[in-house]
């Protein structure tokens, strides 16, 4: 009998969750394979806008890594990375390679949790790992985050976060319509059962179980941004729920509940699965709530959208003043000369 001639899965392979859901702690575990070697939060892909026209602007290189030190956090030099791509995929890819080799590459995002249709149109091979977690839990570690984090402090965060788990939602059920490769992971299961979330993710990806997935120990962290709220991922092991002191505003508790109850009943209760459904049900003036939020919603995303544009078509002197004069030009070069000293003792 002739053996199978399957070829070995090299990527891209997207991990995608809402921010706070355990991604980074994923993330670490995952790239405890060593057939796996995926970027961390390298979000090339919101710069899309540099590659407009069939042709890469020619410092894309250099404003990638000013707008979130990607490169430099995995020690890529940028000298090596091509300036003739003529598509945002094409230089994606080249990244990927360069960094994964022959083990399977892409990437760890939260901010892909509303792009998930548009990745699998521009990587129609690719396969997606997709984090749920708790949106109450969710909306507490973005408030708790926002205490240290400028990012997370932007006004409209919670929003964000809490229309986001819907959106992620929406991407990942026509992904399957679709008949794309996606597995779901709940970070509950994960933090309390490592062993059989990983072995799940083994499957998925048509690799051998490798048991140093299951844990922290050796894990290579370098690339996660050193800040407060990476402060678990970086432990030797997996922590659990910790009792903490509620920091949710009731009016923001009370939103959450009428969304996740909204959604039990739109799904027959069976996403979000965690909380688990209580027979809740939404008022029936929360249809205007939600038109509100939605309109909110997505004038913060144009926002967002905006942002990008500026970095990618600004000069990039005009930005570093920019940065500076908000204070943030500092920290960015004390981040990029801590990561370039670690790369020298590695």
């Amino acid at each position: 009998m002739q053996e199978s001639t399957k070829r070995p899965y090299r990527g891209p392979l997207f991990v995608v969750g809402m921010w706070r859901s355990g991604t980074s702690l994923f993330y670490a575990l995952l790239n405890q394979h060593p057939q796996i070697s995926l970027l961390y939060e390298d979000d090339l892909l919101l710069l899309w806008p540099l590659f407009l026209g069939g042709k890469a602007k020619p410092d894309w290189p250099e404003r990638w890594d000013f707008w979130n030190l990607a490169p430099t956090r995995h020690q890529m030099d940028l000298r090596n990375l091509p300036r003739d791509v003529t598509t945002i995929a094409e230089a994606c890819e080249s990244v990927w390679k360069q960094y994964a080799g022959l083990a399977i590459g892409g990437c760890k995002s939260p901010n892909y949790f509303d792009r998930l249709p548009s990745l699998a149109a521009r990587f129609p091979e690719a396969r997606f790992i997709v984090i749920w977690r708790n949106p109450v839990d969710v909306c507490r570690s973005v408030l708790r985050a926002s205490q240290g984090d400028s990012f997370f402090a932007k006004p409209g965060m919670m929003l964000r976060a809490i229309r986001g788990c819907h959106e992620m939602k929406v991407g990942c059920d026509a992904l399957r319509a679709k008949g794309f490769p996606i597995h779901e992971v709940q970070y509950e299961t994960l933090v309390n059962d490592p062993s059989e979330v990983m072995a799940g993710v083994c499957r998925f990806l048509d690799l051998q179980f490798d048991a140093r997935m299951t844990g922290l120990q050796g894990a290579d962290r370098s690339a996660i941004y050193d800040a407060a709220h990476h402060e678990l991922v970086r432990s030797e092991r997996i922590a659990g729920k910790n009792q903490k002191p509620e920091v949710l505003p009731s009016r923001v508790r009370g939103k959450i509940a009428r969304y996740i109850a909204f959604w039990h009943e739109k799904y027959g209760g069976n996403w979000p699965a965690v909380p688990e459904n209580n027979g809740a049900r939404s008022r029936s003036w929360f249809v205007l709530e939600r038109i509100l939020d939605g309109v909110l919603y997505r004038g913060l995303r144009i926002a967002d959208e905006i942002i990008v544009f500026i970095y990618c078509f600004a000069p990039l002197a005009a930005l570093r003043k920019y940065r500076e004069l908000r204070g943030r030009g500092e920290t960015i070069v004390m981040k990029r000369e801590s990561l370039v000293g670690v790369a020298q003792k590695d």
